[in-house]
C-alpha cells in the first residue's frame, strides 16, 4: 500500500469529521446557552452550570478549529 495514499485517505476523514464535530459542537453549545436561559428563572445554579458547559464546548470547538489548521498546513508537506 502506499503511505502517500494512506496519508491522503486519513488527512480527508479528518477533514470531514473536524468539520461535523465542530458544527456539532456549536449546535450543543447554542442549545446548552438556550437552556440556561430557560433555568434561569427556576435555579440559578442549574443556569451557571449549563453556561460553563458552553464555555467549554466553545474552548473545544476552538481546539477543533485549530486541529483543522494544522491538517490544512500539513496537508502539502507529505
Amino acid at each position: 500500500m502506499n503511505k502517500s495514499i494512506a496519508v491522503d485517505d486519513v488527512q480527508e476523514k479528518l477533514h470531514i469529521l473536524l468539520d461535523y464535530w465542530i458544527e456539532h459542537n456549536s449546535e450543543h453549545e447554542r442549545e446548552f446557552r438556550d437552556w440556561a436561559d430557560e433555568a434561569a428563572s427556576s435555579s440559578t445554579e442549574v443556569a451557571q452550570q449549563l453556561q460553563k458547559a458552553a464555555t467549554k464546548m466553545a474552548a473545544v470547538s476552538n481546539e477543533l478549529m485549530k486541529a483543522k489548521q494544522a491538517l490544512s498546513k500539513s496537508k502539502g508537506r507529505h
